[in-house]
C-alpha cells in the first residue's frame, strides 16, 4: 500500500487546540492494576463558558474520532466529525453552550496512547502501553474536568463508543453531570462486535510491518493490516440499503469485468479508498487498545451483572437514541439501558429514529435526530434557567458525505 508518510510525534504536538499534562494531583489508577503517573489529555473546545460554568457540554467521540469535532480537520483538511451538530443554531449550540471534545486516553492525536513516548524507556510505548478500558477513558475526562474547574457538566454526549463513555459517566459520576445522552451503542459489547474487532486485529498483527508491535522504531507502517482493519469495520457502519443506494453493483472506471483481483466494482474502489486514507491518521497500536476497551466493556459486570443498578438513585436525565438500520448497535441494545433505567425508576426518554444509512447515521443531517436532541437540551436548558433556541436549516445532505470517518 503507498501513501503519505505518517505525522511525526512533534507534527502531532503543534496540533492546534489545547493538551494538557495531568498526574500531579496523584497517578491515574488503570483497571487492568497498572498506574499512569503523568499522562496527556489533548482536547479542544467550542463556545465560552458562561460565568457560573453551567453550561458545558462535553461531546465523547467514537472509535477512531479525535477532538477535532467541528472545525477543519488539521491532518485531513476534511470537515470535523460533527460539524452538523456543534455550531450556532445547531443541536450543540456554541452560542449558547461551552462544547469540549478530548481525544481519548489510548488515542493516537495528543493524549498519552501506545505511539507515546514512554518516559522509562525514551522510545514509544507500543505494547507496553497498559491496557485501558471506557471506564479509564472516562476517568482520565473526569481529571480533565477538574482541570477546567467545571464541577458539574450540563450533560454529556457521545455516539457509539462515545455513548459507551456516556454511560460510564452517568454510573460512575452521577453527581457531575446534569443530562446524559447516549446514542446508537449498548451497555456491553455483543460477541458479534468482538468479532468484528477481532478481525481487525488480527489483520493488524499478520502484517509483518507490524513487528510485534514495535514498527515506530523501525520506522514501518503496517499499512495493509490497518487497511484491512477499516474497511472490514466500515462496512459494519452503513446499511445494505446505503451501500446498494451509493454503489449497487457499479463497475468502477470501466465498461466490463476485468476477470482479475482488480476493483472492478464501486464499492471495492471505495472502501479502498477508506483504508488508504485512514492509515494516513491513525495508529495501529492505537487501533489495537481503543477496539480492546470497547470489547471489554460491560456496565452491568461492574454491579454483579444487574444494568439497573448502574443508574439506582441517578439524578442524571437520560435521552437513548437508537437508529432503525444500525446492525452494528440496534435497537435492542438500547431498549436494555432504557429498561434498566426504568428498573432504577430514573427519568428517561427514548426515541428510536427512522433512518437508511445504518450505524453511521448518528453522524450525518437527520433532522429527526437533531430535533430531538435540541428538544431534549432545550427542555434541560429551561429548567436550569439557560437560555433556549429553535435549530437553524443545515444545508441538504447530497449523501456523499464521508460516512463512518469515526465510528
Amino acid at each position: 500500500m503507498t501513501g503519505t508518510a505518517p505525522k511525526s510525534p512533534d507534527l502531532l504536538r503543534s496540533l492546534p487546540g489545547h493538551r494538557v499534562e495531568l498526574g500531579d494531583e496523584g497517578p491515574l489508577a488503570l483497571d487492568c492494576g497498572e498506574t499512569l503517573e503523568q499522562f496527556a489529555i489533548a482536547y479542544q473546545t467550542y463556545g465560552e463558558l458562561n460565568a457560573d460554568k453551567s453550561n458545558a457540554i462535553l461531546v465523547c467521540h467514537a472509535l477512531t474520532g479525535d477532538q477535532f469535532a467541528s472545525e477543519t480537520h488539521p491532518l485531513t483538511g476534511k470537515p470535523g466529525w460533527w460539524e452538523v451538530m456543534i455550531g450556532p443554531g445547531r443541536p450543540l449550540d456554541t452560542e449558547r453552550y461551552f462544547v469540549i471534545c478530548s481525544n481519548v486516553l489510548g488515542g493516537c492525536l495528543g493524549s498519552t496512547g501506545p505511539k507515546e513516548v514512554n518516559p522509562a524507556t525514551g522510545k514509544a510505548w507500543g505494547l507496553d502501553f497498559p491496557f485501558i478500558t471506557i471506564s479509564d477513558m472516562v476517568h482520565a475526562q473526569k481529571r480533565l474536568m477538574d482541570h477546567l474547574g467545571i464541577d458539574r457538566l450540563f450533560a454529556v454526549v457521545g455516539g457509539s463508543m462515545g455513548g459507551m463513555q456516556v454511560l460510564e459517566w452517568a454510573s460512575k459520576f452521577p453527581e457531575r453531570i446534569g443530562a446524559a445522552v447516549p446514542i446508537a451503542t449498548a451497555p456491553y459489547h455483543s460477541a458479534q462486535n468482538i468479532a468484528f474487532h477481532e478481525v481487525g486485529r488480527q489483520a493488524i498483527m499478520a502484517d509483518p510491518d507490524w513487528d510485534e508491535g514495535r514498527y515506530q522504531d523501525s520506522g514501518k507502517i503496517p499499512r495493509r493490516g490497518l487497511a484491512v482493519a477499516r474497511m472490514t469495520a466500515h462496512v459494519t457502519y452503513l446499511s445494505e440499503q446505503a451501500l446498494h443506494r451509493k454503489f449497487g453493483r457499479r463497475l468502477q472506471n470501466r465498461g466490463e469485468l476485468s476477470y482479475g483481483l482488480e476493483a472492478d466494482f464501486q464499492v471495492e474502489s471505495y472502501l479502498r479508498y477508506q483504508g488508504a486514507s485512514f492509515v494516513e491518521r491513525f495508529d495501529a497500536n492505537s487501533y489495537l487498545y481503543i477496539t480492546r476497551a470497547m470489547d471489554y466493556f460491560d456496565l452491568g459486570a461492574d454491579f454483579s451483572g444487574v444494568l439497573a443498578n448502574a443508574f439506582r438513585g441517578s439524578p442524571v436525565r437520560f435521552c437513548v437514541i437508537s437508529f432503525t438500520s444500525d446492525w452494528l448497535f440496534p435497537t435492542p441494545e438500547a431498549r436494555k439501558i432504557v429498561h434498566a433505567l426504568n428498573a432504577a425508576t430514573a427519568d428517561v426518554s427514548f426515541v428510536e429514529i427512522e433512518s437508511d444509512k445504518g450505524h453511521d447515521a448518528f453522524l450525518l443531517n437527520e433532522p429527526e435526530f437533531h430535533e430531538t436532541l435540541n428538544g431534549f437540551l432545550n427542555g434541560f436548558a429551561e429548567q436550569l434557567g439557560l437560555p433556549t433556541a429553535d435549530l437553524k436549516p443545515l444545508p441538504s445532505e447530497d449523501g456523499t458525505s464521508d460516512a463512518g470517518r469515526i465510528s
